[in-house]
């Protein structure tokens, strides 16, 4: 499952790579760069506003949610690319801009369906999880446009009909592979042995897709080349399945060897009781009858009121909490600073006078390091809280601490210091990720999880028309408009701003947001430092090792042996050491 899940969200980057194929919309539409501009929002917006597929996948399977997903970036690119060679009338601008919505919106569908279930299913190793899934998603763009070359060539009408076939089908393929499915049981070290096996394999892809993004700036290839390479890719995408057989093969021998010392064992006697149920539901109906009716003000008392940290908050618990407020701002200013200088980075060298080809590497390289930035942010934190008691709202106040020089490299302009600083911003863009989410998963509980992870993702696009729009657009206009004597109109300008007062003043503003939300999320470590102290996952151990002692429900056994009471009359069952075979009268019942 957690293989099938790193493919759909492999393919799920088509927001991407809005660089790469915008040309050819702007050429085939004959859209201006203000229009370009408008279709750019409304694909952030798709991609950032996921609480549609969050509140499905609260009430429906994740197979319904991926579905969901699949239909809607088929339609929604399908529609693009049909209009970019002319296969449909030229649709006006907002009809455009639904179809990108649409599709980009798909992204959170996939994210939802498969990212959440999998926190879920693993929630004692869910920063690890997280890293993978996260590290996946950041990989995805570069995979495409190694991908797309093999399929169709230098075409890039055509890497829009990928994006939109794609990972439609891999979402359909895998659709009923992803489930929810009971914590594995085990010792921590054989629970996270195949997630160490794919961070070695991920690492691998990462490494490769560097190296070929490097060597395509500096080199032509060919067609046979682009296919070659292709298939690398692909074949690195599809080397976890190693993993995936021979975990499948210990659990398989683990079985058989469980099998044959259970038959070498006499059976266990245990007392089988169950209680009467008549009896049962009156003392509830009578228990029910003497509860208070909730009322509304009763509703808005409990919203105000949230449970322990750690336990399952109400959706309207967790968004009015201290806790959340706290981190969303720390997200806004942390994601939103560095978001800034990604979009702006192609300008951000022009003004310093980078020469055209390194821009365009390191440009190609941030989707690298914000790879990896998931990745270690994901494994590290998740090592040094189990081995350390190490909070993760603590590595992120320091990942947004890191984030700082970045920044002020920019600011400053120091000579040669861009390289540097695109993989600092690019590495603590991705970092943030991971920490955010299972921090909402650790403090919030897992039950609205996938609300809550939806929510979390807002504070994206808030933080970068915050810092991006109002605050670099405007600074950076306004140099421009300084330096070349000219005013500044609601037209388009083509005027660029050379030096470095061009960005000076915005990345000032951005460092000191950013130190501010290092700051506030300095608060959610001293209000969670407790919690952090504790063991934060013992529930989900005494969940698993209490499965098999679960009660019966609706006529069945319980195969864990235990007590139950039938009419207040006891039975004595023989309780075999293999789960799910239970030896009662000399009959074996294996039905569970």
């Amino acid at each position: 499952m957690v293989y099938a899940c790193f493919l759909i969200l492999s393919a799920a980057g088509a927001t991407y790579i809005f660089s790469i194929y915008s040309p050819v919309l702007k050429s085939s539409l004959h859209y201006n760069q203000q229009t370009l501009n408008t279709l750019s929002f409304f694909k952030d917006l798709g991609a950032n506003v996921g609480i549609v597929s969050g509140l499905i996948n609260e009430v429906a399977p994740p197979f319904v949610v991926l579905l969901l997903g699949a239909a809607m970036n088929l339609f929604g690119y399908l529609m693009i690319y049909l209009a970019i060679i002319s296969r449909i009338t030229k649709p006006p601008v907002w009809q455009m801009c639904l179809f990108i919505c649409i599709g980009a919106n798909s992204q959170t569908f996939a994210n939802t369906g498969a990212l959440v279930t999998c926190v879920k299913n693993f929630p004692e190793s869910r920063g690890i999880v997280l890293g993978l899934l996260k590290c996946f998603v950041g990989l995805s763009g570069a995979i495409l446009t190694q991908l797309y070359p093999a399929f169709y060539g230098d075409d890039s009408k055509s890497l829009v009909l990928l994006i939109a076939w794609l990972p439609a089908a891999i979402s359909i393929f895998f659709v009923y592979t992803i489930r929810i499915m009971k914590p594995p049981r085990g010792s921590e070290t054989v629970k996270t042995r195949p997630f160490y096996y794919f961070l070695y394999l991920t690492v691998a892809l990462s490494g490769y897709l560097l190296v070929f993004i490097v060597l395509e700036k500096v080199t032509n290839f060919s067609r046979a080349e682009y296919i070659a390479n292709g298939a690398v890719v692909i074949f690195l995408l599809f080397l976890p399945v190693v993993v995936v057989i021979n975990e499948e093969l210990n659990i398989l021998k683990k079985q058989s060897n469980q099998l044959e010392q259970s038959e070498s064992k006499p059976p266990t006697p245990v007392i089988v009781t169950t209680v009467n149920e008549s009896s049962n539901t009156s003392v509830e109906t009578s228990l029910e009858d003497k509860l208070p009716k909730k009322t509304a003000l009763a509703t808005i008392t409990k919203m105000f009121r949230p449970p322990a940290r750690g336990e399952d908050y109400t959706i309207l618990q967790a968004l009015f909490s201290i806790d959340m407020i706290v981190l969303f701002f720390s997200t806004i200013c942390g994601v939103g600073g560095t978001l800034t200088a990604i979009d702006n980075l192609g300008q951000i060298g022009q003004s310093l006078g980078y020469p055209s080809k390194s821009i365009s590497t390191f440009v190609s390289l941030v989707s690298i390091w914000n790879a990896m930035g998931r990745l270690a942010a994901g494994f590290l934190s998740e090592i040094f809280l189990k081995k350390y008691n190490f909070s993760r709202p603590l590595m992120l106040t320091l990942v947004l601490l890191l984030a700082c020089a970045g920044h002020l490299l920019i600011a400053f302009g120091v000579p040669n210091s861009l390289y540097i600083a695109s993989v600092i911003i690019g590495f603590c863009f991705g970092a943030q990720w991971p920490l955010l989410f299972a921090i909402i998963s650790e403090v919030f509980g897992l039950k609205y999880y996938s609300t809550l992870y939806n929510l979390g993702g807002i504070a994206s696009p808030v933080g970068s028309y915050i810092l991006n729009v109002r605050v670099t657009g405007r600074l950076y206009d306004r140099e421009a408009a300084r330096q070349n004597k000219t005013a500044v109109t609601g037209d388009v300008n083509d005027s660029t701003c050379i030096g470095v007062k061009c960005f000076q003043l915005s990345f000032l503003i951005i460092t000191a947001a950013t130190v501010m939300g290092a700051m506030v999320s300095l608060l959610l470590v001293v209000r969670t430092r407790n919690f952090y102290k504790g063991d934060i996952y013992a529930k989900f151990r005494e969940t698993t090792a209490e499965l098999a002692l679960a009660p019966p429900q609706n006529g069945e056994k319980n195969f864990a042996g235990g007590e139950s009471r039938i009419d207040g009359v006891e039975e004595v069952v023989f309780l075999d050491t293999v789960e799910g075979r239970i030896e009662k009268d000399g009959i074996v019942d294996g039905s569970n």
